[in-house]
Formats: structure tokens, C-alpha cells, sequence
């Protein structure tokens, strides 16, 4: 782990691949919604475009007809099998720690408002700001949802840093101008390595 040359005031988490582990329940989710819909792309062509809005990557893979009802179908499915969310190691504690340290905290997920909420409410995580994309804002690799949380918790740049686990949280971090973190435990989706890394999530409280 590479140490970063200066403390920082707020710590941005992604959601899932960071703070919790979805990957099987998104396969569950898109395996439903393809079968159901007869969509022909495999499970591994939808995971090259997890970390953008669910709504982006059916454009990605080309599904078009049907939005509406893909998007309801897989937000049902997902929210039902909750259970199959599991919560990384250590996140409770370092939110805590970080709390402690006054250090702010917020997430910027490309999960919709409804199903994030009820995930943090599942857990128990508790935040200072969440950000969700919406009609206003662009998701990521865009920048918007971070630039807003920054905005909203009256930080300057340079004291902010992203966590996260896709090459659209490090494209949103650069266009943001703020440090970025891999967490290398998550999906690591077109993003393999990088010069600062957690290899989990306690390791954050070595470099505030």
C-alpha cells in the first residue's frame, strides 16, 4: 500500500465492491432478468460494465426494448435476495474510527437511491452524505456525483479522496481532481492495479 503524502478530511467510498460484496447477488439478478427477457448477453459481458448506472449498461450491451421493465424486474430481484449481500470485513469499525478521528464520510454509488438506502439501513452504515445519480447528475465515470457530495460537505480537493474498485471510480476521481484508492479486494473491473491500493478496508486508517 502506497501511503498518500497528505491527511484527508473526507474519505468517498463506492458502495458495492468497497464497503460490500454484491457480486452474487447481481449474478443472481441479471441471470433472473435474462432469462425472463431472453437478453442474450452472458453474465460476464454485464460485470464489464458494473460501476456505471444499471440503466447505462443495458445501452452498453444494447438492450433498448423492454427498459423500463428490465430495470423494475432486476431492482425486484436484487432487493429480494438481500441476503446474499455480504458486508466486507472491518467497514463498521473503520467508519467508527474514522468518525472518531472526525474525518467525514459519504458514498457515491451507481446504485439507485431506493435500493441504497435500503442496504445502509440493512447494515447499519451510517455516512455523513450518499449519492445516488439521478436526472440532475450524471453517473459515473462523470464526475458530477462526487463533485457534488464535495461541494455539499464545503471540502477543498485536495483533502478528498475516492475509494473504489472499477476503472469508472478512477475515471470519476480524475475528472473530480481528487486522489483515488483501489480497493483491492473488490471486483477490480477494468482496473487491475494501481499506485495507492487497500488490500481491505482497516488498512484506511493508516494513511488519515
Amino acid at each position: 500500500m502506497t501511503k498518500l503524502k497528505f491527511k484527508k478530511k473526507l474519505i468517498i467510498f463506492d458502495l458495492d465492491g468497497v464497503l460490500i460484496d454484491s457480486k452474487i447477488n447481481m449474478s443472481f439478478a441479471w441471470n433472473s432478468v435474462k432469462k425472463k427477457f431472453n437478453l442474450r448477453p452472458s453474465l460476464k459481458k454485464y460485470f464489464k460494465y458494473v460501476g456505471k448506472p444499471f440503466e447505462q449498461i443495458l445501452k452498453n450491451l444494447n438492450i433498448f426494448s423492454n427498459y423500463y421493465q428490465i430495470s423494475k424486474e432486476y431492482n425486484k430481484i436484487s432487493i429480494n435476495n438481500f441476503d446474499k449481500i455480504k458486508l466486507y470485513k472491518g467497514v463498521k469499525e473503520t467508519l467508527k474510527h474514522l468518525k472518531k478521528k472526525k474525518i467525514k464520510t459519504a458514498i457515491v454509488t451507481s446504485k439507485n437511491l431506493g435500493r441504497t438506502r435500503l442496504l445502509l439501513k440493512r447494515f447499519n452504515i451510517n455516512v455523513n452524505a450518499v449519492q445516488c445519480p439521478n436526472k440532475k447528475l450524471r453517473g459515473k465515470p462523470f464526475p458530477d456525483q462526487i463533485l457534488k457530495v464535495i461541494k455539499k460537505m464545503k471540502m477543498e480537493k485536495r483533502n478528498c479522496i475516492y475509494i473504489g474498485d472499477t476503472k469508472s471510480d478512477l475515471i470519476a476521481a480524475q475528472k473530480s481532481k481528487i486522489d483515488f484508492a483501489l480497493a483491492n479486494y473488490g471486483f477490480k473491473i477494468g482496473i487491475k492495479n494501481f499506485k495507492v491500493k487497500i488490500n481491505n478496508i482497516s488498512q484506511i486508517t493508516k494513511f488519515i
